[in-house]
């Protein structure tokens, strides 16, 4: 499950991004050289004074640029707190940012700062239809968020490439809200690859990929693109001070993030025993993007089907499939028992088969998961109903109230109390002992251990952190 929550985090920085830029890349056989009055087309044919101004950089924008939405917030300003202060008057205000269209029912990625505690979200598309959304999954480590509105129609969805072969010097475009100017594109180039930035004590990124820029406010959250017209980055943040430095979160990194926050929602209710992994397979024309088997658990739906590892994933249902996402929204929406269609290519010849998919609550659960819950944090939780944390925030679905803490346990230390209602671990919502317990046997628990922990005290979200015993 993933928390649907705003998570106070201190930033402390302006999180946008936009860039400028000299264009020299052409379309292939198309475009003017500008560096000559003379232009180029295919076999020398002649150009209309139109087809020489659609360079690459044109061309890119228009295959993007449906694919890219402006998000207006609503916040109070003057954030709660840690778990151990007292509540601070809070005014209200409103944000800007970008976010980044993955899937046609209306996903959408963004930075987590552009949503971080917020009261109200509302989406502009490029067609200026409006939306409200909702927070669907967080991961504060990346910086990135998942959000989801209902649109009326299938949305165009952002092109998914790779940061993986990105050359210093080569031409990048950002697109976004920048200064709450809606879909202002900017071009530049890629200054540095794998920069380990830290904007403050509590904020630092691994990895980052820096442009030069045009710094705007509200550019955060939106697309960093190749000029192919492919994901190449989220823009993330500026170096306060500075001038053309920025930065962009390597888009491998977000389709992991995403992947991953998908599948925990998915987990909840269906289960298909395949893991797969991206792979970037080079090819004459840079690195292609794929998907493959890595494993299929012994017995499960997946074995059952016939899939094997090694598989090549090529569609699941209707979805074509490129990264792990794809993955991810072909089974999404579905329901234990439904069939789903999937397409893969083994060896040289392509396969079809029926993944028939069973219920999240297959595995065998412990006897008790209130005694491993006592033994690993040391409290006892009751479920409550969503109206009773509405109050802090209408978009909770509920929590697990503490009734108990050992005066010796993880939780005590962490400051944890009786009538503490405990909505979230790490990345996600906790409204059942279920979700606690896949927290604690999540297989990469030692990566994020000390637990973050949210919870409702006095009507308010405290933010804190537990140490989980083995």
């Amino acid at each position: 499950m993933s928390l649907h929550q705003r998570w106070p985090i201190a930033l402390g920085f302006l999180c946008c991004i936009a860039v400028f830029f000299s264009v020299h890349a052409q379309e292939a056989g198309l475009g003017p050289n500008l560096f000559t009055n003379e232009t180029r087309g295919k076999d020398n044919a002649p150009l209309t004074r139109t087809m020489a101004r659609r360079t690459a950089i044109v061309t890119a924008v228009d295959r993007v640029k449906a694919a890219v939405v402006n998000i207006h917030s609503e916040r109070l300003a003057g954030g709660p707190g840690d778990a151990f202060s007292a509540p601070v008057a809070r005014k209200p205000m409103n944000g800007m940012g970008t976010g980044i269209v993955i899937d046609p029912r209306g996903y959408i990625v963004t930075n987590q700062h552009v949503v971080d505690d917020v009261t109200a979200l509302r989406i502009r598309l490029a067609d200026g239809a409006t939306h409200n959304a909702v927070i669907v999954a967080r991961h504060p480590e990346l910086d990135l968020a998942l959000i989801k509105i209902d649109p009326t129609n299938a949305l165009p969805v952002m092109p998914i490439g790779t940061a993986n072969d990105l050359m210093v010097g080569e031409t990048v475009i950002a697109l976004g809200n920048a200064y709450g100017y809606e879909h202002t594109v900017s071009v530049g180039i890629v200054s540095a690859i794998k920069r380990d930035v830290s904007l403050n004590e509590s904020m630092s990124y691994k990895s980052l990929i820096q442009t030069d820029a045009s710094i705007n406010p509200g550019n955060s959250g939106g697309p960093l693109v190749n000029v192919n017209g492919e994901l190449v980055g989220v823009n993330v943040a500026i170096r306060a001070g500075a001038q053309g430095i920025g930065f962009a979160i390597p888009v491998d990194h977000m389709v992991k993030s995403v992947s991953d926050m998908f599948k925990a929602r998915r987990r909840s209710s269906t289960y298909d025993g395949l893991i797969c992994r991206d792979v970037l397979q080079p090819s004459n024309d840079g690195l292609v993007r794929k998907v493959i088997v890595d494993r299929v658990d012994s017995s499960s739906p997946a074995a059952t089907s016939g899939l094997l590892s090694g598989d090549v994933v090529v569609q699941i249902g209707e979805v074509k499939i490129a990264s792990g996402i794809d993955v991810e929204r072909g089974l999404m929406d579905r329901k234990a028992g439904d069939s789903v269609a999937i397409v893969v290519r083994r060896g040289t010849q392509e396969k079809s088969v029926r993944l028939a998919l069973a219920s999240g609550d297959r595995q065998v659960r412990p006897v008790s998961l209130s005694d491993i819950v006592w033994q690993k944090l040391g409290i006892q939780l009751t479920p409550i109903a969503g109206d009773a944390v509405a109050k802090a925030n209408n978009q909770l679905h509920g929590g697990l109230e503490i009734t108990a803490v050992n005066a010796n346990s993880a939780a005590a230390k962490a400051g944890l109390k009786k009538g503490d209602v405990l909505v979230g671990l790490h990345t996600w919502e906790t409204v059942s002992l279920d979700n606690i317990n896949y927290v604690l046997n999540h297989p990469d628990l030692p990566t994020f251990n000390p637990v973050s922990f949210f919870i409702v005290r006095g009507g308010q979200i405290r933010k804190g952190a537990i140490a989980v015993l083995p």
